[in-house]
Order: C-alpha cells, then structure tokens, then sequence
C-alpha cells in the first residue's frame, strides 16, 4: 500500500497536558525471560494512570492482578487456537468460562473485549489463518452470548493495516485488500452487528525500516514533512492518512460508522539504526499530544481510541521480523522508564517506574583480557551465548553498535549469564569468560543486571528460559566477522 498509508504512534507532550488526554491504552506482552510479577506491572499501570490494558492471551496471573483495579481489559486469543474454536463452539465455550466469565464473576476484573486472533491475515502467515477467523470468531461471540456477557464483552480482530491499500495513493482510494475483500465485508459486517469495533495496528516506523525511500519526518507529527493534499482534506503526518484509508475503506463497504481501535502503535528504541530513544520519545509524544484535544482525523473527528505498543520490553520474542522487536517498550525490562515521556494522565511531567524491583547481584559476565579471539573456541561459545541470550542491541546503528570485538563478545556472554541467573556454570564458555563486579557498561550500551526470577501462582518459575532462545543469526555472523 505504500509509505501513505503504513503508519505509527503514541504519546504525550508537556505537563500542560495533564487530565486533557484520558483512557490511553498499553499493550502488555509477556513473551520475557525475566517479567515483572504481574502486581508490580497492575500497580505501574495504575500509578500512571494507563485506563486501559491489552493481553496477547488468557494470563492468569495478569488477569487476576488486574481485578477490582477498573482497568479495562482486551483479553487475547493466540492464532494457534483459531482452529479449535472454529471448529467448536464448544471449545469457545470453555476458554470464555475459564478465562473471562471466572476472572468477571470471582476477581471483578473489568474486561470489555475479547480480541478473537493478533494480525490474522498477515501476508507473511501464508493465509495460515483465512479460513478459521471469521469461524472463531462467530464462535466466541456465540459462546459470550451463552454465558450473558455479550452487553458487556464485545469481539475484535485486532489486524494489520495491510489488510486495506489505496489504488491512488491516497486515503481516498483506500479499499480493502483484493485478495481478502469478501472475507473483510463479512468481518466488518459481523462486528457492526455486534456492537463491536475494527481493531487496527499501525505502524510507521515499520515503513521506515522495510522502505528506503520512506519520507522520515513523515511518521512524526512536528509538521515538518510535504503534506500530503486530498481533495479538501489535507495530510501532514502519516498516521491521519493510514487511519482515514481504512475510513474509506469502511465507508465504500456500507461500514461509515463503524468504531475504530487502534490496537498498537509505538516506536523501539533498539535493535536498527532508526529504532532509538530520540526518535522514540518524539514519536511517542507527538502522539499524544496529537490526539490530545479529541480533534482526531480529516474523515473521522473526534477522540482517537488507541493502545500504546509497548508497554516493557519482552527479551524473548521472536526477532524475525527484527532485531527491534524487543525494544518496544516504553518501560525496560525492569520497569523503569527510558526516557522523559508525560503521558497526560497524572501530575507528573513523566512516567513513574515500577517499585519494589529486585535484581540480582551487581556482577557480570565478561571476556577474559587474556583469552585469544582467534581461538577455536571463541566463535562456537560466542554462537552459543547470542542464540541463547539476547544480543539485539548489537550492531550498526543500535546503543551497543560502538563496541569493539571484546565488548561485543563480552555484551553476549553477559546476556547469557544474566538470563540464566548468574548461575556460575553459565560463565564458563571453555575458559574464555570471567566474573567482575565492575561494571563495564559504557556510553549509551548498558550491560544489564537481571531482575530476580519470581513464582508465577501455579508455583512455576519464571526467569529461567533454558534453550527457549532461537538463534540470532544476523548478529552471530557480526560477532564473527569482527573476529
């Protein structure tokens, strides 16, 4: 659809904003080695004054820390349950017992929606999902209605904004996408029928990272780029232009009305050359006070309903889409805020970090000063410490990219070490690795301490992820060219 209509996100802009923006949304993934206990995240939420929490899936640890809070919740159904609850309604049923009406009834906890599927018809799926979303989805809102919560719960399909395109360029000759078009119309037309709303993800800094000729400034909202002019609506930012393609495309499918969500939208601060905190932080806060006065688009006035990605870094996601993936956060790893963001929401000029966060001892990992790179050891434990650990702020351009080959070694041996619990068998790597307590983080590459591990409420630990950790290739092959 072209860098028009690929687009992005989120924040705030001064202390003068407080109380004018409400109900902002965060998205809460999950996918770390190390999350926080889910009551640390709730009581950050809360402090912050975030109305609003999206969950990939059913966590009952989440969702239990969020009763009788009155933040509303978008509970997730993964896409490698879809085919299940197309084929039984049964089966739809049980998960909406278990996971919404127990969590409503015994915890109050406050959810409005069940999000049915994350991005299912995504091109790079391979139409895994095509024939099974619209099924579950009627299934779920069949197995709400049986359990008396369809008033209360209503459905979506959070999709990509790939799913509609302009034929001219601009929003106006937004439809949706050729190959899915029916398939969009009986969606759409299911979700008007049931009060529900279209769920949309977008993402300009994706455009930015997949396009070359992507216009910069703009994905931001300083009204620095060429605008872009529509008949009488005129376009500076490119958010206000993906969001009005799929107001178009709603409108010449009979849907005008129907509610908009924009389910995800955000700026990483690590992993390429683009994904940094200035670029972040003017991302973000120029989302907010974007939508900060109600006065939304040129095709659809008024407020703009819309959940942040992300709420905290997840270090075991999967990096295929790149690098960046694990850096979304507004928040790292452990809760504390990475740059001055005021979402508009308390009296303070910015975020307030999670409390109580315990970490392990301050030790690291590190390459022995005396230890030969050229060793035939060096680049099989160098592999070994990147695919197991995380080593995506590594590279060109990332807050790590001014290493040389020993701190690049070093950063990942750390990574493992650190992931593992700074267990002492996991900085042995055949004798090349030693543990300092002084901490060599240098410049703008912090070389983390882990937050400790702690019991989910089935007794499970969290904070020890094994071989979970597929392999970086990319940034092994850097490692071992700098060799």
């Amino acid at each position: 659809m072209g860098w028009l209509v690929s687009l992005g996100l989120a924040w705030v802009l001064s202390f003068s904003m407080v109380c004018s923006v409400s109900g902002i949304g965060a998205n809460w993934g999950t996918q770390a080695s190390h999350p926080l206990p889910p009551a640390t995240v709730v009581r950050m939420l809360r402090e912050n004054g975030i109305q609003k929490v999206k969950l990939f899936d059913a966590d009952y640890g989440a969702l239990k820390a969020l009763g009788r809070t009155g933040i509303e919740v978008m509970v997730g159904i993964p896409n490698d349950m879809l085919a299940s609850f197309a084929g039984s309604v049964k089966a739809a049923e049980r998960w909406v017992s278990k996971n919404v009406s127990t969590h409503i009834t015994s915890s109050n906890v406050n959810i409005r929606y069940v999000a049915v599927g994350n991005e299912p018809f995504l091109k790079t799926y391979n139409d895994s999902f095509i024939t099974t979303t619209y099924p579950a989805l009627q299934n779920v809102q069949s197995a709400l209605i049986r359990a008396g919560l369809s008033s209360q719960v209503k459905v979506t399909v959070p999709l990509n904004a790939d799913v509609y395109a302009s034929s001219t360029g601009l929003p106006s000759g937004g439809d949706f996408r050729a190959d899915i078009q029916q398939l969009m119309i009986q969606i759409v037309k299911f979700l008007s029928d049931n009060g529900g709303s279209f769920t949309v993800n977008i993402y300009p800094f994706i455009s930015l990272y997949t396009d070359a000729n992507f216009p910069v400034e703009y994905a931001f909202f300083d009204g620095n780029a060429s605008p872009i002019v529509d008949g009488s609506a005129t376009y500076y930012n490119m958010f206000d232009a993906n969001y009005d393609t799929l107001v178009w495309a709603l409108q010449k499918n009979g849907f005008g009305n129907l509610a908009i969500i924009v389910g995800e939208i955000g700026w990483p601060t690590d992993g390429d050359r683009n994904a940094n905190l200035v670029y972040a932080q003017r991302f973000n806060q120029g989302f907010m006070s974007h939508i900060s006065g109600g006065k939304g688009t040129p095709m659809r006035p008024g407020p703009i309903d819309a959940y942040l990605f992300s709420l905290i870094d997840e270090d075991a996601k999967s990096i295929e889409p790149g690098n960046f993936e694990r850096h979304w956060g507004i928040f790292g790893y452990d809760g504390k805020p990475k740059y001055l963001f005021n979402l508009g929401t308390t009296n303070s000029n910015g975020l307030i970090p999670a409390r109580g966060v315990n970490y392990l001892e301050p030790k690291w990992c590190l390459l022995k000063p005396s230890a030969n790179l050229t060793g035939d050891q060096m680049a099989p434990s160098v592999s070994y410490a990147c695919s197991r650990g995380d080593c995506t702020s590594l590279g060109y351009g990332t807050s790590c990219g001014n290493l040389d080959a020993e701190g690049n070694i070093s950063y990942a041996f750390n990574s493992y070490y650190q992931i593992n619990n700074q267990l002492d068998s996991a900085c042995k790597f055949s004798g090349l690795s030693m543990i300092t307590r002084t901490n060599p983080s240098v410049g703008t590459c912090r070389f983390n301490t882990m937050i400790q591990p702690y019991y989910g409420s089935a007794g499970r630990l969290h904070g020890y992820l094994g071989n979970v950790f597929g392999p970086s290739l990319s940034l092994i092959v850097l490692l071992l060219m700098i060799l």
